[in-house]
């Protein structure tokens, strides 16, 4: 069992990973000025105090808010840092907890490096990931022991073969693999063994039945109408018709679209009118009145 960290060399782990890590707006500081800043000094104009916004870079800089590589001169951190209830934000008559000492310090250091504000993470382009060296399994394995190796951790030991098919057949179709299948994946010595069992799983109806769980939940999927006497409904072609869009590898977006408005697509197929079956997963009532 891992130790836990003392406090002190907890807060010293945490400054030499700022020190190595620049801080980055959408991962550290937006959750803190969402959770604690943004309710008074957001979007919401209606809620707005002092006419001051905080989720958007050029109303905080116009603002004087940051003073960008200087904290200490930065409005926002003095704020945050006051023990004066008339200057200290969040104001105690908000009853928002104040920052703590790892939040401040996020903001700090952020502001230090030059308070740079980043768009919403899906307009962002991706960047080229260097990957570690070093001899791993799998590039992904070496990003995360690099990862691992700053808080002082290590992967576990690679799991025996029998455990790994069972995990992938989990994971893959929500089912346990066969006798045989186990007995073939341990006995399998190829260099590919292991990306061929995923294939095969992925290659199997149930992988559509295992992914499509999720939607029917996200969905509220139900063969019944949910009032009074909760008389069935047939909604199960709508459910084949989920499992057969993850079986045949339907984009993501046409899956979206067909469910919400497949029946105004022009000439709309049947199974494209079938997906629109998605806006009746709702209570109804069946009274006939």
């Amino acid at each position: 069992m891992r130790h836990l960290l003392s406090f002190p060399a907890a807060i010293l782990l945490s400054l030499s990973i700022f020190a190595e890590d620049p801080i980055h707006f959408n991962r550290d500081v937006r959750p803190i000025l969402s959770d604690k800043c943004f309710f008074c000094h957001g979007p919401d104009a209606a809620k707005r105090e002092a006419d001051l916004r905080l989720d958007d870079s050029d109303a905080a800089f116009s603002a004087n808010v940051f003073t960008p590589g200087k904290p200490e001169e930065s409005e926002l951190v003095k704020r945050v840092r006051s023990h004066d209830p008339d200057e200290r934000m969040p104001p105690p008559a908000s009853k928002i907890e104040p920052l703590n000492v790892r939040e401040i310090e996020i903001l700090e250091q952020w502001i230090k490096q030059g308070a740079i504000y980043e768009g919403h993470w899906s307009f962002l382009s991706l960047r080229p990931v260097l990957i570690p060296g070093g001899k791993t399994f799998h590039p992904i394995d070496a990003i995360v022991q690099e990862s691992l190796s700053k808080r002082g951790l290590r992967q576990q030991p690679t799991a025996d073969r029998a455990t790994l098919i069972r995990r992938l057949s989990f994971d893959i179709t929500g089912l346990p693999p066969s006798p045989k299948e186990i007995a073939d994946f341990v006995a399998d010595s190829s260099a590919n063994a292991y990306e061929r069992v995923v294939d095969r799983l992925l290659e199997s109806v149930a992988y559509g039945e295992r992914m499509a769980t999720d939607w029917l939940d996200v969905a509220r999927y139900a063969d019944s109408y949910g009032f009074q006497v909760d008389r069935e409904r047939d909604m199960w072609a709508w459910r084949d018709w989920v499992v057969r869009a993850f079986n045949n590898n339907l984009p993501y977006d046409e899956f979206i679209k067909f469910q919400i408005a497949g029946d105004l697509i022009p000439n709309a197929t049947d199974d494209q009118i079938l997906a629109t079956a998605f806006n009746r997963l709702h209570q109804q009532e069946a009274e006939g009145g």
